[in-house]
């Protein structure tokens, strides 16, 4: 996902409600999100719908990343040597 530009990606939700096909062209477009206000305040996001996937696996990744962080800090889990052995047994040859 690219990152928004001030000028060209905030839009109120009126702007977007009338022409609604060419904000879902400009994300599909230029891979970057629109920011929807109302009253003057952001609302929500108008994110196209591969770079919301990938967003949610990098999400998962992260997650995944810290779980593992904090398992070791706890000392909870296993060496490198073992969890290597662990996967080669499983790997056929």
């Amino acid at each position: 996902m690219q990152k928004f530009k001030i000028n060209q990606d905030i839009r109120s939700l009126s702007e977007v409600r009338n022409s609604m096909a060419s904000y879902i062209k400009q994300v599909h477009d230029t891979k970057r999100p629109v920011i929807i206000t109302q009253h003057g305040k952001g609302v929500a996001v108008l994110l196209g719908a591969n770079e919301f996937e990938a967003m949610q696996e990098k999400i998962e990744l992260l997650s995944d990343v810290q779980t593992s962080l904090n398992q070791l800090a706890k000392g909870v889990g296993i060496s490198h040597k073992k969890a290597k052995d662990k996967l080669l047994k499983r790997v056929p040859k």
